[in-house]
């Protein structure tokens, strides 16, 4: 696959999961409210397409090739043994 073909993909994926999570837990917060009469049997959906909309944006994630952690953040700056320069102490 092209980088420019992964990245559109990727980029879909990802949007795809977020409109996904963002949907589900709307739908479970709205079907808390019982003057709307939504059906109950729906919330189970609701709650599962979260985590089926993290596995997407999380396959996009990969597809696209944004899995990878940044430098910039300042965890792993601080943190982690491959950012941190030797320290010499006299």
């Amino acid at each position: 696959m092209k980088r420019k073909t992964a990245t559109v993909l990727g980029n879909a994926l990802m949007g795809l999961g977020l409109l996904t999570m963002v949907g589900g837990v709307g739908y479970s917060i709205l079907n808390q409210l019982p003057e709307l009469g939504l059906p109950q049997f729906l919330a189970h959906g609701a709650i599962g397409s979260i985590f089926i909309g993290a596995i997407l944006w999380l396959t996009g994630a990969r597809v696209g090739g944004r899995e990878r952690v940044a430098d910039r953040y300042w965890w792993v700056r601080h943190y982690d043994s491959r950012c941190n320069k030797p320290h010499r102490h006299s």
